[in-house]
């Protein structure tokens, strides 16, 4: 039997069917104000997300600073990362985190082999020739 998940005391239903501000009050202080100060920016994108569910379009967005709110829950959101869109599951552990949070801007670097110069043996090896 699985855990039904609650975000302080409250089932994902009765969250839904909280009002953006309402959802704000059981925020902590930081995401709270984010909220307070964006309501009418993520009322906005949630109402977009409502118009592209029945579409075949995805959902794609630079709006990485807005904060995860119930009614984003369970929508496929492609957010940009700063060279493509990477498709992200909203879940309600995301609530009251930002979009930007679940897409790394920075991706990890692979190192190859060192290239004609790089290193003193390397160079040695090309003025031989």
């Amino acid at each position: 039997m699985a855990k039904e998940f609650t975000y302080r005391g409250k089932t994902i239903e009765e969250l839904k069917t909280l009002d953006t501000r309402e959802f704000a009050k059981l925020t902590k202080a930081r995401q709270r104000r984010a909220i307070l100060r964006q309501t009418q920016s993520i009322e906005n994108f949630v109402k977009k997300c409502v118009e592209f569910q029945g579409r075949k379009k995805p959902i794609k967005t630079h709006l990485r600073d807005i904060i995860i709110v119930p009614k984003m829950v369970e929508y496929n959101i492609f957010i940009h990362s700063g060279k493509q869109f990477v498709p992200i599951m909203i879940i309600p552990e995301m609530l009251g985190h930002r979009l930007g949070e679940f897409v790394p801007t920075r991706s990890k670097v692979k190192h190859g082999a060192a290239g004609i110069g790089a290193t003193k043996s390397s160079l040695a090896k090309a003025t031989k020739k």
